[in-house]
C-alpha cells in the first residue's frame, strides 16, 4: 500500500502534467533553451556562493551578513535534503517517460520541492532586505531559474511553487532571527 501522500503527488502529477508537457516543448527552441540552461546553472550554486562572498563588501555589517547567508543556506540545504528524501516524488521526465523532454541532467531522481527555487526566493528576500538596489538583477535571475526547472522538465509547477514557499519561510525567519 502506498503512502496517502505519494497518492496526492499521483492526482497532482496527472493535473500538471499537460502544462509540463507544453512548457517542455517550448525548449525545442534552442535560444530559449540555452537561456533556461545557463539561469539553471547559475542556481546551482555560483550566483548564490558569489553574493555571499561578496556580502563584506556590499554592506556595512557584510561579515555579519556572510555569516547570516551561509547558516540560512545551510539550515535550508538540510531542511531541504530532509523533506526531497522523504516524499520521493519522480520527477516529470522519469513519470511520464517519452511524454516529458528533459534538456538538463537531473542531480538526482526526485523532484520535490524544488532547490534552485527555494534559493533563488529566499536570496531574493534576503537581498531585499540588505542590499535592494541588487533587486533589478536578482529578480529576473530568481523567476528565470524558477521558469527553467519546470521548462526543463525538471520539476512539476507543484514542485516550484513549494521550492519558494520554503524559501520565502527561510528567508523571513532568517531576517526574525537576526533582526
Amino acid at each position: 500500500m502506498r503512502p496517502r501522500l505519494l497518492g496526492v503527488f499521483d492526482r497532482l502529477d496527472l493535473i500538471e502534467w499537460q502544462f509540463c508537457q507544453r512548457a517542455t516543448r517550448l525548449s525545442l527552441f534552442r535560444p530559449w533553451r540555452l537561456t533556461l540552461q545557463a539561469a539553471s546553472k547559475l542556481g546551482d550554486w555560483p550566483v548564490w556562493v558569489a553574493l555571499i562572498i561578496a556580502q563584506p563588501w556590499l554592506v556595512p555589517d557584510g561579515g555579519l551578513r556572510l555569516m547570516q547567508y551561509t547558516v540560512t543556506a545551510l539550515v535550508a540545504i538540510g531542511v531541504y535534503r530532509l523533506v526531497k528524501t522523504r516524499l520521493c516524488r519522480e520527477r516529470p521526465f522519469i513519470t511520464y517517460c517519452g511524454g516529458i523532454q528533459c534538456s538538463e541532467p537531473a542531480r538526482d531522481r526526485y523532484s520535490f520541492p524544488s532547490g534552485h527555487t527555494m534559493h533563488a526566493v529566499m536570496f531574493s528576500l534576503l537581498v531585499a532586505a540588505h542590499t535592494p538596489w541588487l533587486l533589478p538583477i536578482v529578480i529576473p535571475l530568481a523567476v528565470l531559474i524558477a521558469i527553467s526547472r519546470v521548462g526543463l522538465g525538471l520539476h512539476y509547477v507543484s514542485d516550484v511553487l513549494a521550492g519558494a514557499v520554503m524559501g520565502y519561510g527561510f528567508a523571513l525567519l532568517s531576517l526574525a532571527i537576526m533582526a
